[in-house]
């Protein structure tokens, strides 16, 4: 499943995101989605999420 397809991403997901400070090294945080911040059905970098412990950021994988 991509992380660019906002139907692909619910609440409670376990996903990889990577924060805008991370967005050069590729640097990738995992955690579980508490929020989905993007309202537009897709997006090229990946939909933005805000996970349970704050962390916010673009969805780059979806791992469960």
């Amino acid at each position: 499943m991509s992380g660019q397809i906002r139907s692909n991403i619910r609440k409670g997901l376990q996903v990889a995101v990577v924060q805008k400070q991370d967005q050069r090294s590729g640097k990738l945080t995992e955690g579980v989605v508490q929020a989905i911040l993007t309202n537009s059905p897709n997006h090229p970098h990946g939909i933005k999420v805000r996970l349970e412990s704050g962390v916010v950021g673009r969805v780059q994988k979806i791992l469960a």
